[in-house]
């Protein structure tokens, strides 16, 4: 599977916004979507006026890259909400919302949804008791999602426990203490943190 590797600050400004991607850097004053909030390359202040199917794709993008989603994953998101009952678009923003790896970020476990993933990838988390190792691990309603016990002591894990959890979406529980969460809700549409058009999404992939 293709992996970016170039600067992903890049990335917020080919957008023309903040997505996010490297935790607290993103809130400070280094980030350089502050100094140039232009889309990269010699012409990228002189971008022309972008086509309707243009920002269709862009918003496509975006919204891969907020959660670090190749393109073939994105699709299948895309096809599964179209099957489920509901609006589409909200359908594919909770499947994404609902992933492990967005799960723990959410949890303010790790600082980015790329930190989270290579958390879940190095098997630090159970759910239900189990070891999971797979951020695109869809989790469902009741699902407990705690640090495994020989984990825990780790310096990484010591710094979070008693440290008010802070902007935690109401569909999740986070104990900082015990270092165990919970979903005890789906994901609704206002719970999205990011600024995300998603009917365009669908009007692409629907042609």
């Amino acid at each position: 599977m293709a992996t970016y590797r170039e600067a992903k600050c890049r990335l917020c400004r080919r957008e023309g916004g903040k997505l996010f991607l490297k935790g607290d850097k993103c809130y400070s004053g280094k980030c350089p979507f502050e100094k140039r909030p232009v889309a990269p390359g010699v012409h990228g202040a002189g971008r022309k006026k972008v086509s309707e199917y243009g920002q269709q794709l862009r918003e496509k993008q975006k919204v891969k890259r907020i959660y670090g989603v190749q393109e073939g994953q994105f699709r299948a998101y895309y096809e599964k909400a179209d099957r489920m009952k509901g609006i589409t678009g909200e359908n594919m923003l909770s499947l994404l919302e609902r992933r492990l790896d967005n799960v723990i970020y959410r949890m303010g476990v790790g600082v980015s949804r790329a930190q989270a993933r290579q958390l879940v990838n190095h098997g630090h988390f159970l759910v239900n008791g189990k070891k999971v190792n797979i951020p695109s691990y869809i989790v469902k309603v009741g699902d407990v999602i705690s640090v495994k016990e020989n984990k825990v002591s780790n310096k990484y894990f010591e710094a979070i426990k008693g440290a008010k959890a802070a902007n935690l979406p109401k569909w999740l529980e986070f104990d900082t203490e015990k270092l165990v969460g919970k979903v005890i809700a789906l994901p609704a549409r206002d719970d999205v943190d990011s600024q995300i058009a998603e009917h365009k999404i669908v009007e692409l992939y629907s042609k």
